[in-house]
């Protein structure tokens, strides 16, 4: 016995690390004599389809939209100055690539204030900024769609929140 289904077609679901998308269909595929599921997924940001298979929708950290109550304190969050840091660019980085893989809303706004918190002190690598272009990305559509707002309203809200901690909204890659 697989899995049991826990999303539907028309769910807005989060895959991370490439954004929000909505579950067009759900499939089986025959590999040998083995039976897949596989639910089909449209990313809002690039229209591309993805097949993720029933089976893997866990480990790839598949997820529903997150509620308003999590917007909220992800908001209140980023409205405080403080963050924890590890020193080591490539701990940092391994942590961080973590959080973005598997974590929820809250993980991916603690990725995106800690790099936004660095670049304020210095110049970020490439990949942390790629990360916080990604961080920055799924933030914006997530609050939107929790939200029933435009993106360029959930931008608004962000950089009023990253204000009172008195950090820059970062600009898109």
């Amino acid at each position: 016995m697989g899995p049991c289904t826990t999303f539907h077609i028309g769910d807005k679901v989060v895959y991370p690390n490439h954004g929000v998308g909505t579950i067009e269909n759900i499939s089986t595929r025959n590999f040998g004599a083995q039976l897949e599921r596989f639910y089909l997924l449209r990313l809002n940001y690039n229209s591309m389809t993805v097949m993720v298979p029933f089976s893997h929708a866990g480990d790839v950290g598949l997820r529903k939209v997150t509620k308003n109550t999590e917007v909220n304190r992800v908001l209140g969050f980023l409205a405080i100055g403080e963050s924890r840091r590890s020193m080591d660019w490539k701990d940092r980085f391994k942590e961080n690539s973590e959080k973005m893989r598997v974590g929820g809303l809250m993980s991916v706004s603690e990725v995106f204030k800690e790099l936004i918190i660095l670049q304020t002190a210095k110049p970020l690598s490439f990949r942390e900024k790629k990360m916080l272009d990604c961080a920055r990305r799924m933030l914006i559509t997530e609050i939107s769609i929790a939200r029933a707002m435009t993106d360029r309203d959930a931008v608004e809200l962000l950089s009023r929140s990253l204000a009172k901690a008195n950090l820059p909204m970062p600009v898109a890659m």
